[in-house]
């Protein structure tokens, strides 16, 4: 049965109603009866079933109009919305086909999984003729066709006493509808019947939803003080505004009564005022010429009125005689030298005068002076030199710095390598390829004390803690802590009772620690000569600097990789290893003179640090090949980093990780510079024999740059295979600079 009509009672039902209707599932907010019947109830089918088949035809387009009806009031269309009742035939009738098998849908009830069955809607369809009227299959004996291509048959229809033993005996017929797309019957759930009745009663269909959820206030209540609305317009702005007809009517008849003319009258009338107008035939002689293409155009220069010798019958005087005209033929190489660039001819009548032969000629190379050579009024820069140069302070104005050289330190039998001053400024140590320690006094230049340390001294530095006299020397695989035992005697026997004493420590060395230093207390015939203590590396030390507290100290070994940097503690006498891993070929290291940053100079980078946070703040990109050495301003803030390929560069922290100031002051490798720790001095010495002192003010003010003024070029030393200075420093309270030569001499310039 292929109808389905729904009625709403609202009286009281009977008992069969009431029986079969249990099962129906109770309304969120009604409970009433429901009941669906069929049309053949209602004609008595218990006296009327031996009806004939007119009559059956015609109860069944009563009954199909009745399903009409009751879709279109329901406004669910049940024949192609399956996705929505998910549903299973419960009877297979004889009739059905192997074919439909496939698209049986199962009735899911509360007890069964969900889950357990799931397709898609174009799965179970397995008629595939798409959405199509059905009754096109009226005059054929199958519906369609399935998956496969087979055709799916009509079901067989039974007639009216079948119809009414399924009612009698079908529980679930009052809730069977049939598909018109496969002709099967199809058994509605308690799901959709519920679904059915709620859209009836003009309800939401979705259960769950609330329809009294809270409001959301999605536009604000808050008037704006210049609301923007738009009004219609009224009815009288289409309707035609009688006053303007009436000005119309005034402007009519004042043009009629010749009071007002119109423009063209006007214009007619100005004509005959002003009289006919005459202009230049030529109209480039009273006004400038125009050019659009070109910007500034400067219009080109008058040529003069032609003369009487430019005329076809010149007077006898104008023609050329054989001097004249020798002479003409002489300037032919320089013919801007002639009075005319032509040779005047005489004819009796105009019609005799020929074709000018040098016309075309002449044409063509006014274009190519138009074309190449545009006359445009252009803006031209004029700088001057002086502009270009930076508005530098006289050096006067920069005194005191280093001019002359004062003092020549002589002692040592090779190369120079380094040199340190003692933080007092009293006395200087230099080391080089001798091998020996030398101890200086400023002020007589003469050596005070000399220490055999047993290889190349690389590197020395004095402890910048006064209440300690100590020099860490770097000679080859070992640092030597070296007592100088000059001045004051108190700190020198101090210092002794110092080193004399060894820490003990709970703490146990690692493996790693331990295979690259080792500690070693020095035997009585090295105390003598001043070493105090030895650390034996397992590679070349090739610096040694020390913190400004003067208890630690840093030692840079190029060839230990990941081990390259060790930081030394002299109070507890143990080293340890920053990096775990290697960053690249470590040149040099320094530290901070006020935070506890550590420099980290490789090839091409400089990278900060932070000993306490354990991490790296900052990377300077220094854009060059191979950096050799550095030195920080006493400040803290800026970096000078020197360089193999002849550069200095100046990097200011606060500004940026790029150079502020590239110097190329030097032909050669750059291999040293240092800082004035007083003074705004810094200096630089390479391998052309140059010592560049120069003016570096760094000011307190972080929006003025630095200013940074070369001031004189000190060149004293001899190179020696190519090597010039190898290292530099400055006094640490006077202005005066000392450098060391490959040349074995130490020079002092004040």
């Amino acid at each position: 049965m292929d109808l389905l009509e729904a009625h709403i009672n609202d009286e009281d039902s009977t008992d069969e109603e009431v029986e079969a209707n249990a099962d129906i599932l109770n309304s969120d907010e009604e409970q009433d009866p429901i009941v669906f019947q069929s049309d053949d109830e209602d004609n008595k089918l218990e006296s009327d079933y031996e009806s004939t088949d007119t009559e059956d035809s015609e109860d069944n387009k009563t009954m199909n109009n009745s399903y009409k009806g009751t879709q279109e009031n329901s406004q669910i269309t049940l024949k192609n919305d399956k996705s929505k009742l998910k549903i299973k035939n419960k009877e297979t009738p004889a009739y059905e086909d192997d074919t439909c098998n496939k698209t049986q849908i199962k009735n899911l009830s509360s007890d069964e999984d969900e889950y357990e069955y799931d397709s898609s809607d174009q799965e179970d369809i397995c008629n595939t003729v798409g959405n199509v009227p059905m009754k096109w299959y009226d005059d054929y004996n199958h519906l369609g066709y399935d998956w496969e291509g087979k055709k799916i048959p009509k079901p067989e229809k039974g007639d009216e006493l079948d119809n009414f033993l399924k009612r009698m005996e079908d529980p679930d017929f009052w809730r069977t509808i049939k598909d018109s797309q496969t002709g099967q019957n199809i058994i509605l759930s308690e799901t959709d019947i519920d679904l059915i009745v709620r859209i009836q009663k003009q309800k939401i269909p979705d259960v769950q939803f609330d329809e009294y959820a809270p409001w959301v206030d999605w536009f604000t209540s808050e008037v704006m003080k210049t609301p923007l609305r738009k009004f219609p317009e009224h009815k009288r702005s289409f309707l035609p505004s009688k006053i303007e007809a009436r000005k119309v009517s005034k402007l009519v008849h004042a043009l009629k009564m010749g009071w007002i003319k119109s423009t063209v009258e006007m214009q007619k009338n100005r004509e005959k005022d002003q009289g006919p107008q005459f202009y230049m035939l030529w109209q480039s002689d009273d006004q400038a010429e125009e050019m659009r293409r070109i910007h500034k155009h400067i219009p080109a220069p008058k040529r003069h009125l032609p003369g009487h010798a430019e005329s076809y019958n010149p007077p006898l005087e104008y023609l050329f005689d054989n001097k004249e005209l020798k002479e003409w033929n002489k300037l032919k190489t320089t013919p801007w030298k002639r009075k005319l660039h032509f040779i005047p001819q005489k004819f009796s009548s105009l019609r005799e005068v020929p074709a000018y032969p040098r016309y075309i000629k002449e044409r063509f190379q006014r274009c190519l002076d138009l074309y190449l050579c545009p006359r445009a009024l252009k803006m031209r820069l004029t700088i001057e030199p002086e502009a270009l140069v930076p508005q530098l302070p006289s050096p006067k104005d920069l005194q005191p710095f280093p001019t002359t050289m004062f003092m020549v330190f002589k002692g040592h039998t090779d190369m120079v390598r380094s040199i340190t001053a003692e933080p007092g400024g009293q006395f200087i140590a230099s080391g080089g390829d001798d091998m020996l320690l030398k101890i200086w006094e400023v002020n007589t230049g003469r050596c005070l004390k000399t220490v055999p340390c047993g290889g190349i001294i690389r590197s020395v530095a004095w402890c910048p803690n006064q209440a300690v006299s100590l020099i860490a020397v770097a000679a080859d695989k070992k640092i030597l802590l070296i007592n100088p035992g000059v001045g004051d005697d108190v700190i020198i026997s101090k210092t002794d009772q110092l080193m004399e004493i060894i820490p003990q420590s709970e703490k146990i060395v690692s493996d790693r620690v331990q295979s690259a230093v080792q500690w070693e207390q020095v035997e009585r015939e090295h105390w003598t000569t001043g070493i105090r203590i030895i650390l034996n590396n397992f590679k070349t030390v090739k610096q040694v600097t020390w913190h400004g507290k003067g208890d630690y100290f840093a030692t840079v070994m190029p060839d230990g990789q990941n081990r390259s940097v060790l930081i030394n503690q002299l109070s507890k006498r143990r080293s340890q290893l920053p990096f775990s891993k290697s960053k690249g070929l470590i040149q040099c290291v320094l530290f901070h003179p006020i935070r506890p940053y550590l420099f980290v100079a490789t090839q091409r980078n400089v990278r900060i640090y932070d000993l306490v946070k354990q991490e790296m703040v900052k990377k300077l990109l220094s854009n060059s090949q191979w950096i050799s050495t550095m030195a920080i301003h006493p400040g803290g803030d800026n970096v000078l980093v020197a360089t193999y390929d002849r550069k200095m560069l100046w990097f200011d922290l606060d500004l940026s990780t790029k150079p502020y100031q590239t110097l190329r002051l030097h032909g050669t490798g750059v291999r040293a510079v240092a800082f004035h720790k007083q003074y705004p001095l810094f200096a630089s010495g390479a391998d052309d024999r140059g010592l560049i002192v120069s003016h570096g003010m760094v000011y307190n003010d972080l929006l003025q740059n630095p200013l940074i003024v070369p001031l004189k070029r000190l060149c004293n030393h001899e190179s020696y295979n190519d090597f010039g200075i190898l290292d530099i420093m400055f006094h640490p309270i006077e202005p005066w600079v000392f450098s060391a030569g490959a040349d074995s001499t130490i020079r002092m310039y004040t």
